[in-house]
């Protein structure tokens, strides 16, 4: 291993064990169902909306499946339910109007589209 990399890896492992970086906590820890669950929704809106050459999810489904997330409309034994506007690319950044809503039902282990129950002008 290079001394640069071994120097890396040597700051990473005192660092987490000194406490320098934040240890995540149990109730933390988004289940990798959520995870999936988020992925398969963004994936699928993306692909039924043109591509990413045309249209981009809001922000909220490039972060965690938290329960604080604001594209989360549910979860629970019957899977998980988002809902979340899209629209050109940079839409968000250049502060337009979405284009277009998706809601969609994926399944709990997040693998599936149950359900795709909009998508279409903002409601």
């Amino acid at each position: 291993m290079p001394g640069a990399a071994r120097a890396f890896m040597v700051f990473g492992v005192l660092s987490a064990l000194l406490g320098a970086a934040p240890a995540l906590k149990a109730q933390d820890r988004v289940p990798i169902e959520a995870v999936r669950a988020i992925n398969t929704a963004r994936t699928r809106s993306v692909k039924i909306n043109g591509g990413l050459q045309v249209y981009r999810p809001a922000s909220c489904m490039f972060a965690t499946a938290a329960l604080d997330n604001p594209c989360l409309v549910s979860s629970d034994s019957d899977g998980f339910v988002f809902s979340f506007m899209g629209g050109p690319p940079a839409w968000q950044e250049r502060d337009l109007a979405p284009s277009l809503e998706t809601e969609i039902r994926i399944s709990p282990d997040g693998t599936i589209v149950d359900e795709l129950i909009y998508n279409g002008p903002p409601r």
